[in-house]
């Protein structure tokens, strides 16, 4: 290889995003952004209260946990 040849691959790059950006046209949904408010929709959905993890069902269980050791501990 010659050390003075430059390698200029701008072009192939601009082709190469060009044919992604097509690709990726091609496999989005027809209607793409409904799919996306309804995916976004259903993320920001407020969680059930006793749903796991919740801080209302943390607390009640913590709750029921020190109420039961505090009667097992005057009985």
């Amino acid at each position: 290889m010659d050390s003075e040849a430059q390698i200029d691959i701008r072009e192939r790059l601009r082709a190469h995003g060009a044919r992604q950006l097509a690709i990726a046209r091609l496999s989005a949904p027809e209607d793409w952004q409904g799919e996306l408010r309804e995916a976004l929709r259903t993320q920001r959905a407020l969680p059930s209260p006793w749903a796991r993890g919740s801080d209302t069902r943390l607390f009640l269980e913590s709750f029921a946990i020190f109420f039961v050791a505090t009667m097992m501990f005057l009985l």
